[in-house]
């Protein structure tokens, strides 16, 4: 039975129009969507009889329907059922829908499924949501017993409908705005963790754990363009690849993001032809999103978002993903720059290898260590006779004598340990962890090579040098160079290496 003070089939157009406006007043101070389906559901209830009920949004532009409420007698449910929505009259047409009996046949949700399980749905009154011209949802009132509803209903449920939608607009926007709101505070906070620090490496770290933040994900990569490959950067996630791990540079997907400078979003990356088959060996991800870095000197790399699961990324999605990566890039940008500058104030700018500003750091660091029980080792190597050298040939070939020793010495210097040009024509090797008939044997060594190659090149240098080990009577770094300088300037009178 229709409730009695509810206009039913014969009620007056007065009478519809008083429910509809108590209705609006109703919704109008309802902004939370779930509370916001309660209530619509129940003042739809309250005027149309029905079994069961339910609300559904729609995105035109995927053609996905969605079922967000729906309720069976006093049972409810905010689970969301997803269907195509061009196979529902209502959001094809953008009109009401009466359906008398054979329900099963037209309707998106049942409330019974078969006679031996209960009571099937037979008939509904269906209306849709809309804003301006387009159709983004619709609401249904179902029964259990065939012709249960009116054209009177119909109409009735269209009304509510248009209210609804203008109270759901409304929600809509104010959670807009909220989410808006939490997202400028989030990106605020993200900005103020990129610019924390100017090292390359934190910058990196932090942009990853932004992005799995701000958006859900199971990894997240920061690729850095490298001559012809992309190289991990920096990576977070249990699907992610290893730091330092390298792709090719090839294919389309490449192509469009190094080239035209466009995200790619694909949503099965096995079956996608924008990947060539290198590339989808080296990504553990079923879907993907990726937005170029672009700097003001160019293409820097690039950003992704990986799923274990395939899965579509929204519009929304890569929106937020591109906000980061514009603050991604200029705090990496800055890192680089940063880096790239107290590289230039590290190093000495006519043989490339690090100054003495550079040693005196490196040098202070590895004394500190030598005081817990560290060896440490220098070598002090000086050019013989390089004024003399510069006053016959000439400053370019001085200069050119300098190289060529700054190259020799770095080759000759093993990784853990620092080769710098301290001064003049005078070099110094920092040799950690090592003896002291090492580091004899380690510039004798390099003395022999410098005679010999600059022999075979034309302009014939000799180096003398000094060694000197830590000991725990020394105070400073100074007297640990300064016993190596004497220790050269003892063998300085008559060459170690003689001239070829």
């Amino acid at each position: 039975m229709v409730p009695s003070d509810s206009p039913s089939s014969d009620g007056t157009l007065a009478d519809r129009y008083r429910v509809l406006l108590e209705i609006a007043r109703s919704l109008a101070g309802t902004l939370e969507a779930e509370e916001l389906y309660r209530a619509i559901h129940r003042e739809t209830r309250r005027v149309i009889e029905a079994d069961g009920f339910y609300i559904s949004l729609y995105d035109a532009e995927a053609d996905e329907g969605t079922i967000v409420f729906w309720a069976d007698g006093e049972q409810h449910q905010h689970s969301r059922i997803p269907y195509r929505g061009s196979d529902s009259e209502v959001l094809r047409t953008g009109e009401g829908c009466l359906v008398g009996d054979g329900l099963e046949d037209r309707s998106l949700l049942l409330i019974g499924q078969s006679a031996e399980e209960g009571p099937v749905t037979r008939s509904a009154v269906s209306a849709p949501l809309r804003a301006g011209d387009s159709t983004f949802g619709a609401i249904s009132a179902q029964s259990y017993r065939p012709h249960a509803f009116s054209r009177s209903d119909l109409e009735l449920l269209k009304g509510i409908a248009d209210v609804a939608a203008v109270a759901g607009q409304n929600a809509r926007y104010v959670e807009e705005l909220r989410r808006r709101r939490r997202e400028a505070e989030g990106m605020e906070e993200i900005v103020r963790a990129l610019s924390r620090s100017l090292d390359t490496h934190d910058v990196l770290n932090e942009i990853v754990r932004a992005a799995i933040d701000l958006l859900s994900a199971d990894d997240a990569v920061v690729w850095l363009i490298e001559d012809e490959a992309a190289r991990v950067g920096a990576a977070i996630g249990a699907i992610a690849p290893s730091v330092d791990a390298t792709l090719p540079l090839e294919g389309e997907m490449v192509r469009r993001l190094i080239e035209d400078h466009v995200p790619v979003i694909i949503d099965d990356i096995a079956g996608s032809l924008l990947l060539t088959p290198r590339l989808k060996e080296g990504i553990r991800a079923a879907s993907a999103m990726i937005v170029p870095l672009v700097g003001s000197e160019g293409i820097l790399g690039a950003l992704s978002l990986g799923s274990a699961e395939k899965r579509a990324f929204s519009r929304d999605e890569l929106r937020l993903l591109l906000r980061l990566s514009g603050h991604a890039t200029s705090a990496l940008a800055n890192a680089r720059l940063h880096a790239a500058l107290q590289r230039i104030s590290l190093t000495d700018p006519l043989t490339g290898l690090p100054n003495r500003r550079h040693l005196e750091m490196h040098l202070s660091r590895e004394f500190a260590a030598a005081e817990r029980g560290r060896r440490l080792a220098v070598a002090v190597f000086d050019l013989d006779n390089f004024k003399q050298f510069n006053d016959t040939l000439g400053h370019v070939a001085g200069d050119d004598a300098l190289r060529f020793l700054g190259k020799l010495l770095a080759g000759e210097t093993r990784a853990m340990n620092l080769v710098a040009r301290y001064g003049g024509d005078e070099f110094l090797a920092v040799l950690s962890d090592a003896p002291e008939d090492g580091a004899r044997l380690h510039a004798g060594r390099v003395a022999e090579r410098i005679a010999r190659e600059s022999a075979e090149r034309g302009a014939p240098l000799t180096v003398s040098w000094g060694v000197a080990t830590y000991s725990d009577r020394m105070k400073s770094v100074s007297e640990l160079i300064h016993e190596a300088d004497a220790d050269m300037y003892r063998s300085k009178q008559g060459n170690r290496v003689p001239s070829r």
